[in-house]
């Protein structure tokens, strides 16, 4: 096996690509019909968060963790959201045609791994989002996505 591996992060172009996919992605938001209330006065910084942490969670960079940010704290936004399957499958849809639109790689070993880590977060966010959901433990590592399968379940 080789180490000149990309990580998802370099393969999909580095920060640059997830702030295109965040912006463009955001942009889109106020006129979904699903999506448009559950960001409703959403900061206007939102989309640089979300595309530092995407690239973290791919092997890129550290700038969400670097800037004070945490795997708690990203579980902590969503909080009393109550999130429904509606609402997470329109997210992981809009991410993926915006994913399309901004030229994010298509082939099928970063895309199954991309769907993959979209499946697992949102499914996540829609468990943290309900009544009752534990904060995340503060010492929990961040997620770590790769090009092979999670592993057995994660508690987190």
């Amino acid at each position: 096996m080789s180490n000149d591996i990309p990580t998802l992060a370099q393969w999909a172009g580095g920060p640059e690509a997830f702030e295109r996919l965040t912006a463009a992605f955001y942009a889109k938001v106020p006129e979904h019909p699903v999506l448009a209330p559950v960001f409703a006065g959403m900061n206007p910084n939102h989309a640089r968060h979300v595309a530092a942490f995407l690239t973290e969670v791919f092997g890129g960079p550290k700038a969400y963790t670097e800037s004070g940010g945490s795997h708690a704290h990203m579980v902590a936004h969503h909080f009393n959201r109550h999130l429904t399957e509606t609402q997470r499958r329109a997210w992981v849809a809009l991410m993926l045609d915006t994913a399309d639109e901004v030229g994010l790689p298509d082939d099928p070993e970063f895309r199954a791994a991309f769907v993959g880590y979209l499946e697992w977060g949102t499914r996540l966010a829609k468990i943290n989002s309900q009544d009752g959901a534990a904060p995340a433990d503060p010492s929990a590592p961040m997620p770590a996505w790769n090009w092979g399968p999670p592993g057995g379940p994660w508690q987190g």
